[in-house]
């Protein structure tokens, strides 16, 4: 059975900041706005959680070469428009870039650089390298970057090591019958 570790929206603002998404200070205002506005926090968890569970299905889709449900390619795609909404092109250093707003307090900004990710990812050249975890209750999905593409498990000290030290047991243990 999983546990979900997003059980509420401070689940998601700690996950956000573990992930680089906000610092310190931005998730403490996301912490005070939610609890100012616990209707649009809960919505925006809502959110999230099915956005994170489409786009897992559509990862699994592209690891195993099916094409992904339109329910769930609408659900990215709705992301991906509303984060596009608040890009603004700026000037930086001579060069145009695309930029989005620092407002602390919009609970939704979470979402935004995992959808601009995930639409990166999707129209890259890197979805061949695409793979899940071969770890037996993980299924976190990573992108081998390996020379040979021969990369297991979605972290090596953790799921790796587990798988291993499982053969190992049960190497010896068939060693002694």
């Amino acid at each position: 059975m999983i546990r979900d570790k997003i059980a509420g929206f401070l689940d998601l603002v700690a996950w956000s900041l573990l992930a680089g998404i906000v610092d310190a200070s931005g998730a403490r205002a996301l912490a005070r706005r939610a609890a100012r506005s616990a209707v649009e926090a809960a919505a925006t968890l809502a959110r999230a959680v099915q956005f994170r569970e489409a786009l897992y299905r559509i990862l699994l889709c592209v690891v195993e070469g099916r094409r992904p449900a339109e329910a769930d390619v609408d659900v990215l795609r709705r992301e991906v428009s509303m984060v596009r909404a608040h890009e603004r092109l700026s000037a930086r250093g001579g060069a145009f870039v695309w930029t989005l707003p620092e407002r602390m307090d919009a609970l939704d900004r979470v979402l935004w650089p995992v959808s601009l990710s995930a639409a990166e990812l999707l129209t890259s050249g890197e979805l061949s390298r695409l793979r899940q975890c071969g770890g037996e209750t993980c299924s976190w999905m990573f992108l081998d970057t390996t020379r040979n593409c021969s990369r297991q498990w979605c972290d090596m000290r953790d799921c790796g090591n587990r798988a291993k030290v499982r053969r190992f047991r049960e190497k010896r243990r068939g060693g002694r019958a």
